[in-house]
């Protein structure tokens, strides 16, 4: 019992760095062009996890590498979608729409596993649709365009955590190992975008630097460690339960933070895409628990 509670404490630190980075990006962007800032952000957690995890590069499989560099290329799209979005929409909306991932999973295991979600996918799906709307169409009944993106975000990163299932399940496959290298591939890519579409540069001023350290080295360096080291300690189900306290620390922080104030009606469907994210992970009477990492 106090094992899974120091890990699901941890799985809400990494939760909290999640909703921060939507912030911190921001404040980059003043110094920063987007693929810039991603290569910044991800060769900083490489060495992080280079250096913590370096027992690891010692006899790693080709499975490894292969799957850690076609997750690399999914989580490149996944963070132009967040890092292009939360420049063109609001920090609250960034944070709940990215967050959708955890119900789009299971229609993606549906789509190609055939893996049949529970019924309550389907009520999930509705307040979560009635929700966006409330939170993100215009008085022309129009998406943002950093919406879209957010969206887009949390459709690849379903894919990125169904493709990491898979993955992880292979026996010749290292998780700790794989996520180095989907961390470093990410990193480099992002690196050759920028240097092809931008002028690569670093952070000029302290505040910028800190803020593209913090993403580095907190956001996706130590977030990915504890979530690679602390999920096997807790249910699959409580995992994702956890994870949607990142929308609702986003809105604190935009709040707080960044001054945002969002409309009655946005305040509404704020509160449906959250129920949805909760409903989607109660235990209703009759269904299977899955208790299993």
């Amino acid at each position: 019992m106090a094992k899974r509670r120091r890990a699901e404490l941890l799985l809400a630190l990494a939760t909290g760095f999640w909703s921060i980075s939507y912030y911190f990006s921001r404040v980059c962007f003043a110094e920063l062009e987007v693929l810039c800032l991603n290569a910044f952000r991800f060769l900083s957690a490489f060495a992080v996890l280079s250096i913590v995890y370096f027992r690891h590069y010692r006899g790693m499989t080709r499975e490894t590498v292969r799957w850690g560099a076609l997750v690399g290329l999914v989580l490149v799209v996944t963070y132009v979608g967040a890092t292009y979005g939360v420049k063109y929409t609001s920090l609250s909306n960034a944070g709940f729409i990215s967050c959708l991932a955890v119900i789009i999973t299971p229609l993606i295991e549906l789509a190609v596993y055939r893996k049949k979600p529970e019924k309550k996918l389907a009520v999930s799906l509705l307040l979560c649709t009635l929700g966006l709307a409330l939170l993100t169409l215009n008085e022309t009944l129009r998406f943002a365009a950093g919406d879209a993106l957010c969206f887009l975000c949390s459709v690849t990163y379903a894919a990125d955590i169904v493709m990491t299932e898979r993955a992880v399940a292979n026996p010749r496959v290292d998780a700790v190992g794989m996520s180095v290298v989907e961390i470093g591939v990410t990193g480099a890519v992002f690196l050759l975008l920028s240097c092809l579409f931008e002028q690569p540069r670093l952070p000029r001023s302290p505040e910028v630097w800190g803020a593209a350290l913090f993403l580095g080295v907190f956001c996706s360096g130590v977030a990915f460690v504890i979530q690679t080291t602390q999920q096997k300690h807790t249910a699959a189900s409580r995992v994702a339960l956890i994870f949607t306290l990142e929308p609702v620390f986003s809105a604190a922080v935009a709040y707080f933070l960044a001054g945002e104030r969002l409309l009655a009606r946005n305040y509404l469907g704020a509160v449906l895409v959250v129920a949805s994210l909760l409903l989607a992970q109660i235990e209703w009477k009759g269904s299977k628990r899955d208790d299993h990492v």
